[in-house]
């Protein structure tokens, strides 16, 4: 081999090598991400942290199999930690992972009939709204760790109530050890771009060694704990029905979000790469994922935003970078529990305060203001989450979303087409007033799409407005209109036959290929039905078809 040989082949060595060295290096930084969250997340779920490790461990292990993101990193959040905490006071731990499993054989059904469309009845501003009085929710709830308080209460304001009235049970160590916890955290955020080791892992990592010097539980503040770590296999939740049903109503739900939040955090990753990514395979990863966390009592998983930006800010290049984020983790686990176990629960609250506390202020809900249109929507899911709760305010969150969406499919929008002069153009005459009408013919447009809901609405509007205008051929252009289900259909026909008796005429326009087909089986295109509804390729031709039947005198 020659010289020039051998350093090709070194060449091509290096090129090889350096990708997969910047994934290890990423994944080492993931790792450290995802340990103080996974700790952080378990407190908010009210469970060891052994769940959410576990949890993480499962999601960085199957994602990069059947994901399809580059940079995903699919671990506990805190929005489903918070619905886990909720199900968990409600029917205990054994409901949380019923709920996980649930999620999880929903989103494979989702899957399975190609549902990816389910994210989309989560709209932003209810996002938004959601997330900032969760993350306000969680760190309230942190405040009686940090305080050293023993607290009854669950709800947002009878919390906030109850520390006002007991603010003299202070435990005075434990608010020294959370304080300067929090201290150290607004210094590392500041120092950050100097800093090797994510803030809140160099806090945790503060808060070990200084608990092993000082001995903090000997002034009575609470620690971790041992970490429990001890595979017993595969579980079925042992449930009453009545709790698996309570867990089936809120894992439609728990579906939404995660599926919202994932595919945010996908889709916007790969816009800023030029990356291509598949939702129906992000269905499938995050079911499988899901499915096998709640088998293995974790948390349920997604892909947060926080994870999979740490992952691309450390320079990830494929999806090793999540395999060798989980042997990372598990190495950290293998050697690091006896540390763990000597956190102070203090530190553990600051740090999860000092991690949500990036979206206390309502930055993105108060400039989405500018927009006007459904923005108050984040208002009112901020509302229902502080005032009912998590689950229910996240429920009430849900069902708004898709209540608008039917109130706004539903409504009988139309408008009326007027020719524009010199041209085979047919435009919104309340637009354009310079479009013409025709004598003798009416032109409408549905604005909306045609289907169960308004059909009816939308044409017996339709037929008032022809019939007050004289019209003789009422032409509707149904370019809106990708599909007729049998109630519009129906309608079209009931719409034409009343027509039909009043001297009008009823004729279509720029009908598509599926409407069509359903109006041939139905019998309206060739008479079969006792209806005919002759139907054009475009508007111009349905007119000059309707100038001809009318004839000299229209």
């Amino acid at each position: 081999m020659t010289a020039n040989d051998q350093g090709s082949a070194s060449m091509g060595q290096r090129q090889w090598l350096r990708p997969v060295l910047d994934d290890v290096f990423a994944g080492l930084t993931v790792a450290g991400v995802l340990l103080p969250e996974a700790v952080a997340y378990a407190a908010i779920a009210n469970v060891p942290p052994a769940h959410a490790l576990l949890a993480a461990l499962v999601g960085l292990c199957l994602y990069p199999w059947f994901g399809s993101s580059r940079f995903a990193i699919v671990s506990p959040t805190s929005s489903a930690a918070a619905i886990f905490a909720s199900a968990v006071a409600v029917g205990g731990m054994p409901m949380g992972f019923a709920l996980v499993i649930l999620t999880g054989g929903l989103l494979l059904l989702a899957w399975a009939l190609r549902a990816e469309f389910l994210g989309a009845f989560v709209s932003r501003p209810v996002l938004r709204g959601f997330a900032w009085a969760l993350a306000l929710t969680i760190i309230v709830r942190q405040l009686p760790h940090l305080l050293g308080m023993q607290v009854s209460a669950a709800g947002f304001f009878p919390l906030l109530q109850q520390l006002w009235h007991y603010a003299a049970l202070v435990h005075g160590p434990s608010l020294v050890w959370g304080l300067a916890a929090l201290v150290l955290w607004l210094v590392f955020k500041r120092l950050h771009r100097w800093l090797l080791l994510p803030p809140s892992l160099l806090i945790l990592m503060a808060g070990m060694i200084a608990s092993a010097i000082l001995e903090p539980a000997r002034a009575g503040v609470a620690l971790v704990g041992q970490v429990a770590w001890a595979w017993s296999g595969w579980h079925w939740p042992h449930l009453s029905d009545a709790y698996w049903l309570r867990a089936a109503e809120i894992a439609p739900a728990l579906l939404l979000i995660l599926f919202a939040e994932s595919w945010g955090s996908v889709r916007t990753l790969a816009l800023q790469h030029g990356d291509r990514v598949a939702p129906r395979r992000e269905l499938l990863a995050l079911g499988l994922s899901n499915l096998a966390s709640g088998a293995l009592q974790g948390l349920p998983v997604g892909a947060g935003f926080s994870a999979s930006s740490a992952n691309e800010a450390a320079g990830g290049r494929s999806k090793l970078t999540g395999l060798a984020a989980a042997l990372a983790l598990a190495l950290l686990l293998w050697q690091g529990r006896g540390w763990l176990a000597l956190l102070p629960v203090p530190v553990l609250a600051a740090v999860v305060i000092g991690i949500l506390a990036h979206g206390l202020w309502p930055r993105t809900v108060l400039n989405s203001m500018r927009l006007r249109s459904d923005t108050w929507l984040a208002w009112v899911a901020a509302a229902t989450v502080l005032v009912f709760g998590v689950l229910f305010g996240l429920l009430l969150a849900v069902g708004l979303s898709v209540l608008l969406v039917v109130r706004r499919f539903s409504r009988p929008l139309w408008s009326e087409l007027g020719q524009l002069p010199g041209t085979r153009d047919y435009l919104d005459r309340d637009a354009h007033t310079e479009a013409l009408r025709t004598p003798g013919v009416t032109v409408l447009r549905p604005e909306e799409p045609v289907f169960f809901a308004n059909a009816e609405r939308i044409f017996a509007g339709m037929r008032e407005q022809a019939l007050a205008h004289d019209t003789q051929v009422l032409v509707l252009s149904m370019e809106l209109c990708d599909a007729l289900d049998s109630t519009s259909v129906e309608a079209l026909a009931e719409l034409a036959t009343d027509l039909s008796h009043r001297g009008c005429t009823l004729m279509l326009a720029r009908v598509k290929d599926r409407p069509r087909d359903a109006l041939h089986r139905a019998g309206l295109l060739d008479g079969s039905s006792g209806v005919l509804v002759p139907v054009f390729w475009s508007v111009d031709d349905a007119v000059e078809a309707a100038q001809a039947r009318l004839g000299p005198a229209a």
